[in-house]
């Protein structure tokens, strides 16, 4: 599948992992001691939901539009976040830099890698400028192996590739694997796409039993049937003491909150533990 952000910005998929996102944000920022995020999939930062894109799929009325107005504690500094981009209605939506950006401390540090040349183009101007973040236009995989472990020694790793290639999977378990070798210490957090159960059977067969504790989430709003965008997934290697739980809250609230109590459902596992 194509998952251009700025097609899909707001949609289901986005109020269940950037809410997740302000956790691990959030969880970094107890502590003072700065820390880094590699964004490997960055887009543009910010999304106009009535360009053409967004007009396309209207998508973000079925996400962002059912959920900005209610109360959902366990997300309330994204849907904060959101609403003070959007004081006179909704008309934006935040991309992940633009959320990590809101999030980043004086020493704090974001690296965002884009590989398609307008996006790169876009983000470098909405963040021009700011001496926290550093924008690469070059492959997000790559950059993984690049740029862990940062100076920092604390941060995050956030993966949301558009899984354009029949191999994105693949590359993706080749990826974190490499990358937590390297920073066997820090939070890597890869989004996917659920339409069916091949590509995350691939991840799953291919990610290492020998990494860290990794937390697995999926949201979906309809039983998967192998053609609509179900849901998605987060596989959280490292996370933070009670994300579990976080996972689970966020996701008994936003059943009713996008109207899907009958026909969604979620799902929480470990993949590998403390030995």
């Amino acid at each position: 599948m194509n998952y251009r952000h700025a097609y899909h910005a707001g949609n289901h998929t986005e109020v269940f992992k950037h809410p997740v996102l302000v956790m691990l944000l959030e969880h970094l920022r107890k502590k003072p001691k700065p820390f880094t995020v590699l964004d490997t999939h960055a887009g543009i930062g910010l999304y106009d939901l009535a360009s053409v894109e967004a007009g396309k799929t209207g998508e973000w009325t079925e996400g962002i539009a059912r959920v900005i107005g209610v109360d959902i504690p366990v997300a309330a500094t994204y849907l904060d976040s959101v609403r003070d981009l959007n004081p006179d209605g909704l008309a934006v939506y935040p991309g992940s830099p633009a959320i990590i950006r809101a999030m980043l401390r004086d020493d704090d540090r974001l690296i965002a890698c884009e590989l398609h040349p307008e996006d790169a183009t876009a983000l470098r101007r909405a963040f021009r400028g700011d001496r926290r973040i550093a924008i690469h236009a070059r492959d997000g995989y790559e950059a993984i192996g690049a740029f862990v472990p940062p100076p920092t020694r604390r941060g995050l790793v956030f993966i949301d590739p558009p899984y354009e290639a029949r191999d994105e999977f693949a590359r993706l378990a080749d990826a974190l694997n490499t990358g937590i070798a390297k920073w066997p210490t820090g939070i890597f957090a890869a989004w996917y796409p659920l339409k069916d159960r091949n590509g995350i059977e691939t991840l799953k067969a291919r990610y290492s039993p020998d990494n860290p504790p990794t937390l697995v989430g999926e949201f979906l709003r309809a039983p998967i049937d192998g053609e609509a965008l179900a849901g998605s997934g987060l596989l959280i290697c490292n996370p933070p003491w009670g994300l579990e739980e976080k996972l689970a809250a966020l996701c008994e609230a936003l059943l009713p909150a996008l109207g899907v109590e009958a026909t969604g459902s979620y799902a929480i596992d470990w993949w590998t533990t403390e030995r």
